[in-house]
């Protein structure tokens, strides 16, 4: 068994508004195992970027209250002063986020940008950063990285932009990565592109990887295990084989049932999962995903159901998941990885 580099143990995040407290991130638990990817998945809304933003202590800690622990190599970072967690973020645990335009400065030379974070962290000259920024543009696959060191962020396509957020997250070789859907917006071949170098990377540093995406394509590539998250919980965690074989939530059914497949009738319409994620201020009572089930019952609207390990390694938060099994192996056949 590999090192295991990250627990989260039923971490809460809550953000303080003008209508009151909500809870984000409400009693989120996994782990993640040095040289293994666990991806995240779940629709817009679901609490997947929080949960990793909280991972890192990146929100506004004047708004924001944390319950819970967050245990990278045994130490809760939730103890962490600030100072401490600016050690750690960049270097042992770096991100990748969504938007490389957004996340970039658009006034300073991509090349500044990834020195900065080497010399913040790395006991080394400008002279030896820059060295080194150049090469991480070289391993990333960016062509003539000696003069794209010197360009700025609006002078690269995307594809070239999200190349050099994954040179800055792994310029100090970190033993933890997240991926904020690191393909977002970027063409396919681009995305193969991505996501092979990221498990090069992965391979060769033995990183621990969270990969947060809704592309369940991406997650039966790339992951080992996957968390299913719904409306600030995780609902379904299981190996990623078992996952698309045998789902035992309706949300996931509904999910892998949505992906668009090669063999069949061609016209039929892909399946949708009625309704849409409530807000954080309409949180139902019960099961959160109750109003859109086809398996609810009135129990499933009126208890909340505990994440249970119902197989080995295979954990749910459902009521009524062997009606969800039986439906699934009658009419879906799952998406091997």
């Amino acid at each position: 068994m590999q090192e295991k580099l990250l627990e989260v143990k039923n971490l809460k995040t809550y953000f303080r508004t003008e209508r009151g407290e909500v809870t984000a991130v409400d009693g989120v638990s996994f782990t993640v195992h040095a040289g293994e990817t666990v991806g995240v998945v779940g629709e817009s809304g679901c609490g997947k970027s929080v949960s990793a933003e909280s991972i890192l202590r990146l929100l506004d800690e004047s708004s924001t209250r944390y319950d819970g622990e967050i245990l990278y190599q045994g130490k809760n970072l939730l103890h962490f002063s600030l100072k401490e967690m600016r050690d750690i973020r960049g270097n042992d645990i770096s991100m990748i986020f969504q938007d490389p335009m957004s996340s970039l400065n658009p006034v300073y030379t991509v090349g500044n940008q990834i020195v900065e974070s080497i010399i913040l962290h790395q006991n080394c000259s400008k002279k030896e950063a820059y060295e080194k920024a150049v090469e991480m543009l070289r391993l990333t696959g960016i062509p003539s990285p000696e003069k794209r060191v010197h360009e700025y962020p609006h002078e690269l396509s995307g594809g070239m932009r999200q190349r050099v957020m994954i040179a800055m997250a792994l310029s100090c070789q970190p033993r933890l990565l997240i991926a904020d859907e690191p393909t977002t917006a970027l063409d396919v071949t681009t995305q193969a592109q991505i996501l092979d170098l990221i498990n090069e990377l992965k391979e060769e540093y033995n990183m621990g990887t969270i990969m947060i995406t809704h592309d369940l394509g991406v997650v039966a590539e790339v992951c080992t295990r996957v968390v299913v998250m719904y409306l600030g919980q995780v609902i379904e965690e299981a190996d990623v084989e078992t996952l698309f074989q045998s789902p035992f939530h309706p949300y996931t059914l509904g999910l892998l049932k949505s992906i668009p497949q090669l063999t069949g009738n061609r016209l039929e319409k892909l399946h949708v999962i009625e309704g849409k994620v409530p807000t954080l201020h309409q949180v139902p009572k019960g099961c959160r995903f109750a109003p859109r089930c086809e398996f609810a019952t009135d129990k499933c609207r009126a208890e909340m159901p505990e994440l249970k390990e119902e197989a080995s390694g295979h954990k749910v938060r459902c009521w009524n998941y062997q009606d969800v099994m039986k439906t699934g192996e009658d009419r879906y056949v799952g998406i091997s990885s």
